[in-house]
């Protein structure tokens, strides 16, 4: 069964409140995360925030024009792709890719996934980003499999 969970932050403090809360979540045993919204709806803040909480020393930033970031600074490596750049035929020649980044004891974010074609079938949570008209902004997280779902519905008895 799918699991849902919203919560709109208006602060860049609830938004970092609720990535600590993430992280403590997912910084055990790893997680991979597709991240959705428009530009500058703060996928790329998010990450941040969880990297921060769970240890990750080096500056994380967009990885728009290198399509993957590493961070290993923190007891489980982080990895940070942005498909943006890639057209469809790109993000098929990463997909297998993308598979490998599932498996394993990490966090893997995926900026942009819906150029991904929803190809990915593995275990995964959804976040969407989007802008609320108060300038706030809406986190929707979706657990897509059974280890997903579980962390998603930890976090929503944490809020």
């Amino acid at each position: 069964m799918t699991k849902s969970y919203e919560k709109i932050c208006s602060t860049l403090k609830a938004t970092s409140e609720l990535a600590h809360k993430f992280a403590k979540l997912i910084e055990k045993d790893g997680c991979f995360i597709n991240l959705y919204g428009e530009i500058g709806a703060g996928k790329t803040a998010f990450v941040k925030e969880v990297a921060k909480a769970i240890g990750i020393t080096e500056k994380v930033t967009s990885p728009s024009f290198v399509i993957l970031n590493e961070y290993h600074s923190a007891n489980i490596p982080v990895y940070h792709f942005d498909l943006y750049r890639l057209e469809n035929e790109g993000v098929k020649t990463i997909h297998e890719e993308l598979s490998e980044y599932s498996e394993g004891r990490q966090i893997t974010f995926v900026e942009w996934a819906e150029f991904s074609q929803n190809q990915i079938p593995f275990d995964h949570i959804k976040i969407n980003v989007t802008y609320e008209d108060d300038d706030s902004r809406k986190y929707t997280f979706t657990g897509m499999g059974e280890k997903s779902d579980k962390i998603v519905e930890k976090l929503s008895q944490l809020s």
